[in-house]
């Protein structure tokens, strides 16, 4: 039999291992190139971390770990191979999943401690539910929006802001009384049940086109939740991986913000996304030109200078590959091809970059806003692939646009700009892009993977730069 004292010891040294493997992770994870390295690394670090829990003197019957083991390998083998365009709801999953266990340990230990915890152990507690419950139905609110079982367009009622701080307002209050009064066990269902409430009322009211940055802010909810969990349970590993998990996800909610230029309470109480009745008016009274994919790659292949632009209709149609052979079959001519990446471009932080690392796009060939925005002058094609907002002059021009002084790429100082798109439907925000009525932009209307495959052959059969 092992020694207790020697096995305490070998899962604090496995703990820590964890620990160093997961700020390895984060570290890595910063890099494209060292990405794969950074997945590893938080793969075996949550590996080890199971394993030195199930070394735990403390756990006297392994049948219920063992069923919920089976019973999660069941559900995650299929989340895990889920395509690229549901990876943003599985996300959401995944952060509600997380939250719920947060949540029901949180509610465990409570009743296991009541009516003697001490009120820093009741105030982290508190914490730990408070967060996990509205994590837990926001994450399940932002899938549904994700994967179009509800509606992305904000669903709003007069004085919604107010009744939603006040049930926020109300669960903080019941914390501090069960800090001072931690005997009053009958209020700690009320305390779990309102942030439930509360995160279902949080989400609805936001649209489609703030979902990156929604995802990233749940994220954050999540690590926090999991780092009070840690403090309750005394599991220095579980403050480490929540605290990571929690500060990233907020500096990431922080840059998402920055690039539309839009505070916290904007994106949380702003309603963006409302569909608008004039722009949507307007879009009969004007014209637009559109080209062939004949007519398309005739311009690429004259041009010197190319900046691909994908978007959310790029990961929908799965193009990325097509988008690949027309980045091979140009640079071949000796076309000089770069990717613009917008940070709240598609539906999760980083889509974009997945999805053409996933089709090996050369690392140098994809280049943020703030490094992109001063080609566009002396470019002569800017190739817009499924992005709506993102590429919205009146985010510079309108004052009274939802999008007004959001930073977009600045598509429309190109030659000439060809946007692949279904139809003329707006984006997520729900406002019409002016861009499309410019005298100098082509539309290109058709399937993205069908029109990008189209204009490869056109390529493909024609002569040389």
């Amino acid at each position: 039999m092992i020694n207790p004292i020697a096995s305490e010891t070998l899962i604090e040294i496995i703990y820590f291992v964890a620990s160093a493997l997961f700020v390895l992770s984060l570290k890595w994870m910063i890099s494209p190139v060292t990405a794969k390295r950074g997945v590893r690394a938080g793969e075996i670090g949550m590996l080890l971390a199971i394993a030195g829990t199930l070394l735990h003197h403390g756990i006297v019957d392994y049948k219920w770990i063992a069923i919920a083991l089976t019973l999660g390998t069941i559900i995650g083998i299929p989340l895990g191979k889920v395509h690229m365009t549901a990876v943003p709801q599985r996300t959401a999953l995944s952060h509600a999943f997380g939250s719920l266990c947060v949540t029901l340990v949180g509610t465990v230990e409570f009743y296991l401690r009541a009516p003697h915890v001490p009120p820093f152990m009741m105030s982290v507690l508190s914490a730990e539910v408070i967060l996990g419950g509205l994590t837990f139905t926001g994450s399940l609110m932002a899938a549904g929006k994700l994967q179009e079982i509800l509606p992305q367009r904000p669903i709003t009622y007069k004085g919604q802001n107010i009744v939603n701080l006040s049930l926020l307002a109300v669960s903080a209050g019941l914390a501090v009384y069960l800090v001072n009064h931690p005997g009053a066990t009958y209020l700690f269902p009320l305390m779990v049940g309102i942030p439930l409430i509360f995160g279902v009322m949080m989400i609805i009211p936001i649209g489609g086109a703030d979902m990156p940055t929604v995802i990233s802010l749940l994220n954050s909810y999540a690590g926090l939740s999991a780092a009070a969990m840690g403090f309750v349970l005394n599991s220095k590993l579980l403050i480490i991986a929540g605290a990571l998990d929690g500060s990233s996800g907020f500096i990431l909610s922080v840059i998402m913000s920055k690039a539309m230029n839009r505070s916290f309470t904007n994106v949380l109480f702003g309603a963006f996304g409302q569909v608008q009745p004039a722009a949507a008016a307007g879009q009969e009274e004007k014209t637009v030109r559109s080209a062939t994919a004949e007519e398309a790659a005739q311009i690429l292949s004259a041009a010197n200078k190319v900046v691909i632009v994908p978007g959310y209709g790029m990961a929908v149609a799965q193009a990325q590959h097509k988008v690949r052979e027309l980045y091979d079959a140009l640079t071949k001519r000796g076309v000089d091809v770069k990717f613009a990446i917008h940070p709240v471009a598609g539906r999760m932080p980083g889509h974009m970059n997945v999805l053409l690392a996933e089709a090996d796009i050369p690392y140098d060939r994809l280049h943020d806003m703030d490094e992109i925005n001063g080609d566009f002058p002396q470019t002569d094609v800017a190739l817009i692939i499924g992005a709506n907002d993102v590429t919205n002059p009146a985010a510079r021009t309108d004052a009274s646009s939802p999008i007004f002084g959001m930073p977009i790429l600045d598509v429309d100082k190109a030659r000439t700009v060809m946007v692949i798109k279904r139809g003329m439907s707006p984006g997520f925000a729900g406002i019409d892009n002016p861009l499309y009525y410019f005298d100098r932009t082509l539309m290109l209307f058709g399937d993205a993977k069908a029109f990008v495959g189209n204009i490869v052959r056109e390529l493909s059969g024609g002569s040389g730069h």
